[in-house]
């Protein structure tokens, strides 16, 4: 087993107990020294996972929810509209990319949660020398979103659609932009 592996292995390990893993029990569990496991929980947290150290081991801090990318298109004007269908079902826009044909996928974080989070976004948008994303593409963009369940992830889908925001995904995109289910 590589590192990797026995790195997805530990927050598995982690994600299943219901108490904490001391670095002892993970250190035998996979025939490592406990400074491996010290710098293995190092390496996964620098992959943002929140594993909290205390004085009985590790927990893994983990929040559950869903996330899906959605390929969307429309007006500056039909911004705020989109993003509240969003955020009215439950949804927080995690962030917003392109595909470019040259430059490849540029994305920015947005941590989207609520109607407040989506005023101060426009406002931030309209007081500097900014546009959208969107415009580099004729108004094609995509929205990784996350929400508590799939039932929510769907709700939001349908919403979207309904309003003629969802567009198309083509041949040419990288799968890891496909829309997944």
């Amino acid at each position: 087993m590589n590192g990797y592996e026995r790195r997805m292995n530990i927050i598995e390990y982690l994600r299943n107990s219901d108490k904490a893993v001391s670095g002892k029990e993970l250190a035998s569990l996979y025939h490592v020294s406990r400074q491996v496991i010290v710098q293995d929980i190092a390496l996964l947290r620098a992959k943002d996972y929140d594993i909290v150290s205390t004085n009985h081991g590790y927990i893994l801090n983990e929040n559950k929810k869903v996330t899906r990318v959605f390929k969307v298109k429309h007006s500056d004007e039909k911004t705020q509209e989109e993003l509240e269908c969003i955020v009215d079902y439950g949804g927080t826009i995690e962030d917003v990319f392109i595909y470019h044909r040259r430059y490849g996928i540029v994305r920015a974080k947005m941590d989207i949660r609520s109607r407040n989070d989506i005023i101060h976004f426009l406002e931030d948008l309209k007081s500097g020398k900014s546009t959208y994303l969107k415009n580099v593409t004729s108004d094609y963009h995509y929205h990784t979103i996350s929400a508590p369940t799939e039932t929510i992830l769907n709700l939001i889908e349908k919403q979207l659609e309904e309003k003629g925001f969802i567009a198309q995904l083509q041949d040419y995109e990288p799968e890891d932009i496909k829309k997944s289910s």
